[in-house]
């Protein structure tokens, strides 16, 4: 077996991939933060705004409703001013929103993210394939309201891990967070707490989600054997939690009683607050469960019994495609011409051929990889954008302006002349010329050891060209002195263009 095969079977490979891929969001943060208009930032450690944004969305969503965005705002920005005391509130609100906006991915089609991964097949060749996932989702709830919520990435983002069994990894955080309550680590025992309440939020949106997919169709969830087998173990998973949790919360507030240390106090006091509220959360999901059967039963009968359209449906296939097909390219034109402009909407569709549209039906559903859909590479052709001007202009361009020192000449003149010798290409490239030296770099001209400088200035007259307006400027050339004693202002141009500048 060679490496690359080895390197595809290896599934926790593919994991640590894509947990690599969840974090790319939050460094971009930090490479993009340059490019933000209005002032220096910086001084903001985005990556780290970032994570404590969802936090915060974690802990403030609840099993029915998300986090109120304002809210997050409000509890974000003195986090985001910490890290810049000197700088105004509103730079501060600024940065939170910039921040909050980009988790959520505002100003993409779906609002997502994709990354692009490698895995290896078992012939050994390199495969790339696309990863979508988003961290923060905007949703609704019936009175129309938007509030925000933490997906499994976001989560995933939180505790360092991808596909982990939610059970297992909840028995080993609250362990964990035991034996260091035990032996006095209240730091440790705190970030251990923490990430217990992340698996309780990441395990009670598994049953929401299974929830809201049978509101919307009963029949896309199987309640015969996957649901049930569900609920049954969540239902064992609460219960033992419950009583470990308990357990855990008597053994912290016996530690905060008698600690003496006034540090250890408020640590102490700040784990039960947290393990306070991962009880509170498994009390809520406990309830959920309870009533995910009722819920089942009540949609079943919903769904079921639901009321026919007074309008039936088009069958496609029988009444419009099959009858479409025996009629001669002639006469099936006018029910395909009636048919697509209804059925395609506001968008013009790519094809509009009855061909297309057989090919369309007949092709079998694509089923979608568990792995993500590989990336074709394509064969790619630098294309160079041809050049304005070609080298005939130039050359004329270039002759025109050849103007003789201490002789300067009206822009209309050169215009004129340019237009006889080279064309409209050849006037426009002069109408550049003459306003780039409107404000000419002496100094860099002379240390080049340019022996001669083109220069403009406007004396008030007003051009007379068909083709361009303004001002009728003085066009020149003026000798350059030496390096050391060229500075960048008007006394270097001759007697007769100082005289006419305004």
């Amino acid at each position: 077996m060679t490496a690359a095969a080895a390197g595809s079977a290896d599934s926790g490979m593919i994991r640590r991939r894509k947990a690599l891929a969840l974090t790319q969001p939050l460094h971009d943060l930090d490479a993009r933060k340059s490019y933000l208009d209005g002032g220096d930032f910086d001084v903001y450690a985005m990556a780290e705004l970032a994570l404590h944004a969802i936090d915060l969305v974690t802990v403030a969503m609840d099993f029915d409703r998300g986090a109120d965005h304002e809210q997050v705002l409000r509890r974000l920005i003195p986090l985001v001013a910490a890290q810049a005391p000197e700088r105004g509130r509103a730079e501060h609100e600024r940065v939170a929103r910039w921040v909050l906006s980009n988790l959520i991915n505002v100003g993409s089609v779906d609002r997502g993210f994709d990354v692009i991964y490698g895995t290896y097949r078992a012939d050994g060749r390199y495969v790339r394939r696309r990863f979508d996932f988003k961290l923060l989702v905007e949703l609704t709830d019936g009175e129309g309201e938007v509030y925000l919520r933490a997906t499994d990435e976001a989560v995933t983002v939180l505790i360092g891990a991808l596909d982990t069994d939610v059970t297992s990894a909840q028995i080993a955080a609250e362990v964990t967070l035991d034996n260091l309550i035990r032996r006095g680590r209240l730091a440790d025992a705190r970030a251990a707490a923490e990430a217990a309440r992340y698996r309780t939020v990441q395990y009670a949106e598994q049953l929401r989600r299974q929830l809201d997919a049978t509101r919307r169709n009963v029949l896309a969830v199987d309640w015969l054997r996957a649901v049930p087998a569900l609920l049954d173990e969540a239902l064992g998973h609460v219960e033992q939690r419950y009583r470990h949790e308990n357990a855990i919360l008597t053994h912290i507030r016996r530690y905060r009683d008698a600690a003496d240390d006034a540090d250890h106090k408020r640590q102490a006091a700040e784990l039960v607050a947290i393990v306070t509220d991962c009880v509170r959360r498994h009390t809520q999901l406990q309830a959920r469960l309870l009533e995910a059967g009722a819920v089942f039963r009540a949609e079943q009968d919903r769904q079921q019994f639901a009321d026919v359209p007074a309008r039936g449906g088009i069958d496609l296939y029988t009444q419009l495609l099959m009858p479409v097909l025996t009629l001669p390219g002639a006469t099936a034109l006018t029910p395909a011409a009636v048919f697509f402009p209804g059925a395609v909407g506001v968008r013009s569709p790519r094809a509009m051929r009855l061909a297309d549209l057989v090919d369309g039906l007949l092709t079998p559903p694509v089923e979608h990889e568990p792995l993500g859909s590989p990336i074709v590479e394509a064969d790619l052709v630098p294309i160079r954008e041809p050049d304005r001007f070609d080298d005939e202009a130039w050359a004329h361009a270039t002759a025109v302006m050849e103007i003789a020192p201490d002789a300067p000449r009206r822009l209309s003149d050169l215009l004129e002349q340019a237009r006889r010798r080279g064309g409209p290409d050849a006037a426009d490239l002069v109408a550049l010329l003459a306003t780039h030296a409107l404000s000419p770099r002496i100094s860099a001209a002379a240390r080049q050891g340019d022996p001669l400088l083109t220069v403009a200035c406007d004396d008030g007259t007003e051009l007379d060209d068909p083709w361009f307006g303004g001002a009728d400027l003085l066009v020149g050339r003026v000798l350059i002195s030496a390096p050391d004693t060229v500075d960048d202002d008007v006394s270097t141009l001759p007697p007769a263009m100082i005289g006419t500048a305004p």
